[in-house]
């Protein structure tokens, strides 16, 4: 089975299962109007613990390591199978739903280099929801929209020869933003800070290499 699949497969179950039991949470009566806010650095953590479940599904299902938090982009690195794995993962800034406040799980993207493939900076989404297929979807970045395939939950550049040039733009954007529409019709709008991506990236350049 290709790493593609096993990430689809994982993502499937385990974001699903991770993420629908806070969701859930936060649908019961919160006492936070009485409390003071949060100082950020709890934020922040709450932030990575929440994208956890993410970062395993990515990792192949071994234990990833975050080996830096640069703006809204997590950097980590795991060894499924004794292969090394790296990659920049973050949760969109704002997600939309046509027709509004459709239900969905987490949407994430992920920047991912597996040096014993020869992939390097393989960009993907994982949307929350079954994609209709053959639908069209994309991505906008720098001015420029890029077509996307779907398979099951997640999303890839159609043009494998245009990657390159997209995460290019992404590294000096502000943002991205990817159009999606699940199974059933509803349409999807995600839209993704890049602040930190260029950094997340550079790291993870170098810890590839070792």
């Amino acid at each position: 089975m290709s790493v593609r699949r096993i990430l689809i497969s994982l993502m499937a179950s385990v974001v699903v299962c991770g993420i629908a039991i806070p969701a859930q949470a936060q649908s019961a009566p919160s006492k936070s109007s009485k409390e003071p806010p949060k100082p950020a650095a709890a934020a922040k953590s709450e932030a990575k613990s929440a994208a956890a479940p993410a970062a395993v599904a990515a990792a192949g299902g071994a234990e990833p390591t975050l080996i830096g938090q640069f703006g809204t982009w997590g950097a980590y690195t795991a060894t499924p199978n004794g292969k090394k794995v790296c990659f920049a993962l973050a949760k969109p800034s704002s997600s939309k739903t046509n027709p509004p406040n459709r239900p969905r799980d987490p949407a994430y993207a992920f920047v991912s280099t597996r040096p014993a493939e020869k992939v390097t900076n393989e960009v993907s989404v994982m949307i929350g929801y079954t994609l209709k297929p053959g639908a069209e979807s994309s991505l906008e970045v720098g001015g420029a929209a890029y077509a996307m395939y779907a398979q099951g939950d997640g999303l890839w550049i159609k043009n494998a020869a245009e990657e390159e040039r997209m995460v290019e733009a992404m590294r000096k954007a502000a943002d991205v933003t990817v159009y999606g529409m699940a199974a059933k019709g509803t349409e999807t709008i995600d839209t993704f800070s890049l602040k930190g991506l260029a950094q997340a990236l550079d790291r993870l350049a170098q810890d590839c290499k070792r």
